[in-house]
């Protein structure tokens, strides 16, 4: 069985979501499968190629100009040439640069997909790219310019155009010229073969790679809201068996029963001592935002194996254009490039994490106001003289409002808005790398609300146990640990202060998978 912590042998392992993270966080590494015949694979598909153009000709994007442009005829001289411009013309690019993390797992989904065997390119790229993934060399690639099909062609321009010294990188922490850290590494600029460009660029990897991210943060912020809800439960003495079993196995989504499992864990059933000691629920249910948190989280674990499916199924896919296949001596022109299966996924997730988002919100908003809190001071105030002036956590409140707002907006599916470009020839496109950016700011946003609702949570217990009797050390075994994580570095609060630093520790906490869930 192969170690958690070997390096991923491209071209040999399948790669998942958890690997791509984990070298993506420079915590693995990568290495491209030694053997002569993998080697013998990658290099027969360039092979092929040659052979291919030498006695027959007519290749898009080799012996063509590319898109609408292939009625144009290349001269075999200028073969080389072609690759170079298609870099050049697409540099284009613009918005924010991806962080280092997610330029990583770019750089891997793109070599794993080239490795499948299908893109007729050589040996010599993909341990090109291999070097730049080892060497941290990462192009700086804006995240703004891809329609998602021709796939990402003009974000991944910056990848392509790094490898032959046109564009600039990070490299130790510094923006360089490509060009420069090559001659410092004493790594000559690359120099295409026919297709290795288009090979490149014609695919998915960008809006395939921010999926993978996406998906994996989501899975955290899933995990973390229901141990939240199980806090805020606990808080206001709410009702265990909101979550028992038997309940949901009569309406059995295996999600949403994983769902109640796991906030049912951190609870426990009323006992008869507490109902002595008049530690009981006050009302026979709970707000749905309490009673009903199974059924919106668990969407997202109901949801889980096929969004994993559509992301993994395509990272370890031949997904450019045209693919080259020596064992059956054909090269397919096709639409591989076309992301409609990570549009779908990331409009999805997004709706399904911006739910979430609402749900703390909600259980924010009953957690702060007398009304719905049982006993809880306003807004959560620790103050011990007047609440006249002291507002504990109502402006968070608000702020986790605006958030969620926010993330709501940002559930338009992004596939429903194809644009016809590329003079008609590209007229339908996925947008799928526009939903895949969507999706990160949805779980950006959702998890500041989580931050704000984990403060707060931990506020309201922390004010249960200063009263003798309104909460047992029983009542509070179940969610503890998390409880005393957030007091690890969160001071309660009792007269009002600024808590912006304590939410950015916490969104950047919650961020490194520091809770307990």
């Amino acid at each position: 069985m192969k170690r958690r912590d070997s390096p991923i042998e491209i071209g040999k392992d399948r790669l998942t979501i958890e690997a791509l993270v984990r070298v993506a966080k420079g915590q693995g590494k990568i290495t491209l499968c030694p053997s002569n015949e993998f080697e013998a694979k990658i290099d027969g598909g360039a092979a092929f190629l040659d052979r291919t153009l030498a006695e027959h000709g007519g290749i898009y994007g080799v012996t063509t100009g590319y898109g609408d442009s292939c009625t144009e005829i290349v001269m075999p001289e200028h073969y080389c040439d072609l690759p170079v411009h298609l870099t050049r013309y697409h540099g284009c690019g613009l918005g924010a640069y991806f962080d280092k993390e997610t330029t990583r797992a770019i750089m891997i989904v793109r070599l794993n997909t080239l490795a499948q065997g299908f893109s007729g390119v050589s040996i010599d790229l993909l341990k090109y790219i291999a070097f730049f993934i080892e060497k941290d060399i990462l192009p700086l690639i804006p995240e703004e310019g891809s329609v998602g099909a021709s796939g990402d062609l003009t974000p991944l321009s910056y990848l392509a155009g790094a490898l032959i010294g046109e564009r600039d990188v990070l490299y130790q922490n510094k923006i360089r010229p490509s060009a420069d850290v090559l001659k410092e590494l004493e790594k000559p600029p690359y120099r295409f073969r026919p297709k290795e460009a288009i090979a490149i660029m014609n695919g998915t990897a960008v809006m395939n790679a921010v999926a993978a991210l996406a998906f994996h943060r989501a899975q955290y912020l899933a995990a973390l809201s229901c141990r939240i809800t199980a806090m805020n439960s606990v808080a206001i003495r709410g009702n265990a068996y909101h979550f028992y079993k038997r309940l949901f196995e009569v309406k059995p989504h295996p999600g949403q029963m994983e769902a109640a499992r796991r906030i049912r864990e951190s609870l426990r059933e009323q006992s008869a001592e507490d109902r002595e000691r008049g530690i009981v629920p006050e009302r026979i249910q709970d707000n749905y935002s309490i009673r009903c948190a199974p059924h919106v989280i668990g969407v997202f674990y109901d949801a889980a194996d096929m969004l994993r499916s559509l992301i993994e199924t395509e990272m370890n896919s031949a997904n450019d254009n045209p693919i080259v296949d020596v064992e059956s001596r054909s090269v397919y022109h096709g639409g591989h490039f076309y992301g409609g299966h990570i549009c779908f996924a990331m409009d999805a997730l997004k709706n399904i994490v911006a739910n979430i988002s609402d749900l703390m919100d909600r259980q924010l908003a009953l957690m702060v106001d007398v009304k719905f809190n049982r006993g809880l001071p306003p807004n959560l105030s620790g103050s011990k003289e007047s609440f006249a002036y002291n507002h504990g956590f109502k402006a968070v409140q608000i702020a986790a409002s605006a958030w969620t707002a926010e993330a709501l907006k940002n559930t338009m599916p992004a596939g429903v808005f194809s644009r016809s470009t590329e003079c008609h020839n590209q007229d339908k496109v996925s947008m799928g790398t526009i939903a895949a950016r969507d999706c990160v700011r949805v779980n950006c946003l959702t998890a500041q609300t989580l931050a704000a609702s984990l403060l707060a949570a931990t506020q309201a217990l922390y004010l249960r146990l200063q009263k003798e009797g309104e909460l047992s050390a029983e009542a509070l075994r179940g969610v503890e640990q998390t409880y005393n994580e957030v007091l690890s570095y969160f001071t309660p609060l009792e007269d009002d202060r600024p808590l912006d630093k304590d939410l950015r520790k916490t969104v950047a906490l919650i961020g490194e998978g520091f809770f307990s869930v």
